[in-house]
């Protein structure tokens, strides 16, 4: 009941600096890990469905193996374990000389946790398509690659743009981990300004309010998305 509010904190220096600063790393750190975790995600989700045993195999321990590891223990273990078992010369590279090496670190983890769940998310679309038109494909002389370049990846990505954006968000949000190995992403600004300050309520709202506005900016623009891509036939979430 005695607690002394003041907003004018989150507009004076250099917190207002700390909290700009601080996002501008939580977008950098969410922008690279999800191009890691589209790519990869896409190339295992893509083996996952392939005829191939082998690659099925590859893209299924793979799934199994990141996805079950807590993502902040995988963020330890890329950050104090994984420079220990490398080479004198490669383990003195990662910890000292290494361009950023927590920005990298929580890139390489966030975007490797999340590749495996985006390769759930297209191997499920490219099976929603159904057998026929794989079928048809071959039935026209594509080969394997084409079937997938040109029939069931347009289509599979169109199905699974909603939970891709969630994954999005996912990574978004997950990025406020990077704080445990020294990345000053928006959390960790923010927790930098109620030590100073001790005006914590402030502080969180207002890093509460920059996560909601990006999440629902992100959430309305791909719902435009969707309802300009779906396939006809279908009713989207957008399209209603």
């Amino acid at each position: 009941m005695n607690y002394n509010w003041d907003w004018s904190i989150l507009v004076s220096e250099p917190y207002m600096g700390w909290l700009l600063q601080g996002f501008g790393w939580t977008i950098a750190v969410s922008s690279a890990a999800w191009l890691i975790a589209f790519t990869l995600g896409s190339t295992l989700g893509i083996m996952r469905t392939t005829e191939s045993r082998l690659l099925r195999w590859i893209g299924t321990g793979y799934v199994e193996l990141f996805r079950n590891v807590p993502l902040l223990v995988q963020f330890f273990l890329w950050f104090f374990v994984f420079p220990e078992i490398l080479p004198d010369d490669a383990s003195r590279w990662v910890k000292r000389e290494m361009p950023l090496p927590a920005f990298t670190t929580a890139v390489v983890a966030l975007g490797l946790y999340t590749a495996s769940r985006v390769c759930e998310q297209v191997r499920s679309g490219i099976e929603a398509i159904g057998p026929g038109q794989r079928a048809a494909g071959k039935a026209m002389g594509f080969s394997e690659p084409q079937i997938y370049r040109y029939v069931l990846l347009p289509v599979g990505y169109r199905i699974i743009i909603p939970p891709l954006t969630s994954e999005f968000l996912t990574v978004f949000k997950n990025s406020s981990l990077a704080l445990t190995i020294g990345v000053i992403e928006l959390t960790a600004a923010t927790r930098q300004i109620e030590e100073y300050t001790f005006q914590g309520f402030e502080a969180f709202t207002a890093a509460t309010v920059i996560y909601s506005v990006i999440t629902f900016a992100v959430m309305g623009a791909m719902r435009v998305v969707e309802r300009r891509t779906r396939v006809p036939g279908t009713v989207a979430l957008g399209a209603k």
